[in-house]
């Protein structure tokens, strides 16, 4: 990671080099990290997929998970009911 001076980003704003995050200090310390729009995409989408990860664990381990068998049958009960709804409701009218 390059480290470089708040004056430096002040002469440098319109062409940082941002082939990796850019650490800019002040007074000595770190104080913001400059990095392109490419890698914070990449950044938040690897966080929302941990956190997926953390949800589906927590769902196994509480016993919240079906398979996809019963998913589906699930899934064609509730298409058959709907449809049966829909057939009754376009018949009284």
């Amino acid at each position: 990671m390059n480290v470089e001076t708040v004056s430096f980003l002040k002469k440098n704003a319109a062409n940082l080099p941002l082939g990796e995050p850019l650490t800019i200090t002040q007074n000595g310390k770190p104080a913001y990290v400059i990095e392109s729009i490419e890698d914070r995409n990449r950044r938040e989408e690897a966080i929302a997929l941990l956190k997926l990860v953390s949800f589906a664990k927590s769902d196994m381990q509480a016993g919240r998970v079906i398979s996809s068998s019963s998913f589906k049958d699930r899934l064609a009960q509730r298409k058959k009911t709907l449809k049966e709804v829909h057939k009754y409701a376009t018949s009284s009218n």
